[in-house]
């Protein structure tokens, strides 16, 4: 019944202009490398202060899915994520549109992307307060199983080989370590730089090692490969991507909303595991690292279901997760609103308001995206040296617009430079993404385990939910070697019955 009340309050004039403008605003930005949802609500939260509460909420739901919408496309077409939630759809995505079929992996993320989200909608309405028992649940030690549960899988699934993974992540970890340390009051790494105090911005490193990166690398290789224009293909997905996309988008969707739900969520862990899993499950596994659709399909799925578990953590215990949902708990605090427990009872209509929004919200980016697939993937029909100039611009804008300090551009630089090494010498740069966005979150979570537990190293196993998620680091490590002892065996067996 307050569901269909929210639909009754979003479905006026005004509010569904609203909604449409914060959709084809978030898409857009989201397509600017580095400029990502959470800046655009930033940047409009003072001129919101004329609205109602509801309206600027109406507003800001659609900035915060069209913002996962368009952090695909760049992915998809540059290899450059707007986000860093879109980082694990740049791995296939890009081989795709290289290969021709940009449309088509557009066409599977935007539908992924709808399924995921409208599923992780009803899913906020249907199971938010069994989810928000069990994320109260956790304790440190399982928050801290399940960050390096992606480390190790970070290290184990991605690039040619493990070690350069395990350097990789090591890179990301260091980087992260910058700044203050948190407990001790201590600066780490920042070498007398005042402004290294707050630590190096994941936006900034993300577009740094991407973007940056991306462009340092088309540049030195622009004389040696000139420039073609890429075919585009159909604007639509045959039988066989439907065939091949449709269990990885509800395992995506199984992925995100859960852990996005949890209060150490986010989508970076559920886009991962989700690409880590298909490649395990595909019937097509020679394709992975060439542009195989269920690697865009699932994180792209995964993304948007986490953007809707964020949002549970965000109104019912007024935790933010990730950077839109705290620039968004700013604004509910700028309307004199408090979320936690008490806010489906003191501000119903607001609350079944925003969450009426999204569903409205995600079928506009459907019909919005779907018909501009063709016109998104026509980028790659720039040529190289403008649409790069272009990237490393507007990279330079969105991580300028950060902090507003002039070393970030240096920063970025530096960055840069360090993604062309990455890729001259065959280092993947997702564990270092990982590694910069999880490694500080993971130092917290084991601090607060072992102040728990007195300094008892026993204090950072935890409980079942730990143990399990250990076993599974276990067998992760452990698979390769397995495997490998397997074909050893099964080897000797036929050389024996061979000589037999």
């Amino acid at each position: 019944m307050e569901l269909l009340q929210g639909f009754a309050d979003v479905l006026t004039p005004i509010n569904l202009l609203l909604a449409l403008l914060g959709v084809t605003v978030g898409t857009a930005v989201g397509v600017l490398p580095g400029i990502g949802p959470a800046m655009t609500v930033a940047l409009l939260l003072p001129i919101t202060y004329g609205l109602e509460p509801v309206q600027a909420f109406i507003m800001f739901a659609g900035i915060f899915y069209g913002g996962m919408y368009g952090g695909s496309t760049t992915s998809i077409l540059l290899n450059t994520p707007g986000e860093s939630s879109s980082v694990v759809t740049a791995i296939e995505g890009n081989k795709m549109a290289r290969a021709g079929r940009a449309a088509q992996a557009l066409a599977t993320a935007a539908i992924g992307s709808f399924v995921a989200g409208t599923i992780g909608t009803l899913l906020l309405v249907l199971v938010a307060p069994q989810v928000v028992k069990f994320a109260i649940s956790l304790g440190a030690p399982d928050y801290l199983a399940i960050m390096l549960l992606a480390f190790a899988g970070a290290t184990s699934v991605l690039g040619s080989s493990r070690i350069r993974g395990f350097a990789a992540l090591l890179l990301g970890l260091v980087i992260g370590l910058v700044g203050i340390d948190k407990v001790t009051g201590q600066q780490r790494l920042t070498f007398g730089v005042p402004q290294l105090a707050d630590g190096i911005d994941v936006v900034v490193v993300a577009v740094g090692i991407f973007a940056v990166g991306e462009a340092l690398w088309v540049a030195a290789h622009l004389r040696r490969n000139p420039g073609t224009v890429i075919p585009v293909g159909r604007p639509w997905m045959g039988k066989s991507d439907w065939r091949r996309s449709w269990k990885p988008w509800l395992r995506g969707t199984a992925y995100g909303f859960p852990i996005g739900a949890l209060p150490a969520g986010g989508a970076e862990i559920p886009t991962f595991l989700s690409y880590a899993t298909e490649k395990k499950l595909s019937k097509h596994p020679e394709e992975f690292g060439h542009g195989a659709i269920e690697g865009v399909a699932g994180p792209e799925a995964a993304n948007n279901a986490s953007a809707a578990g964020t949002l549970v953590p965000m109104l019912a215990l007024g935790l933010p997760t990730n950077a839109t949902a705290a620039v968004m708990l700013a604004a509910f605090t700028s309307y004199g609103i408090q979320p936690g427990p008490l806010l489906f009872q003191r501000e119903p209509r607001l609350v079944w308001a925003l969450i009426a929004s999204l569903f409205i919200g995600n079928l506009m980016l459907l019909l919005l995206n779907l018909p501009l697939a063709p016109a998104w993937a026509k980028l790659l029909q720039i040529p190289r040296p403008y649409l790069y100039a272009g990237i490393i611009f507007f990279a330079s804008m969105g991580a300028y617009a950060v902090n507003a300090q002039p070393l970030d551009l240096l920063l970025l630089l530096l960055l840069g430079l360090l993604g062309f090494g990455m890729r001259r010498f065959g280092l993947p740069v997702l564990p270092l993404i990982i590694g910069v966005i999880l490694g500080p979150i993971a130092e917290r979570q084991a601090r607060m385990a072992l102040q728990l537990s007195n300094g008892n190293v026993s204090g950072l196993i935890g409980g079942p939910v730990a143990y399990v998620i250990y076993a599974v680091i276990l067998l992760m490590i452990a698979w390769p070697l397995i495997a490998k002892l397997r074909r050893k065996i099964m080897t000797k067996d036929v050389v024996y019955s061979g000589g037999q």
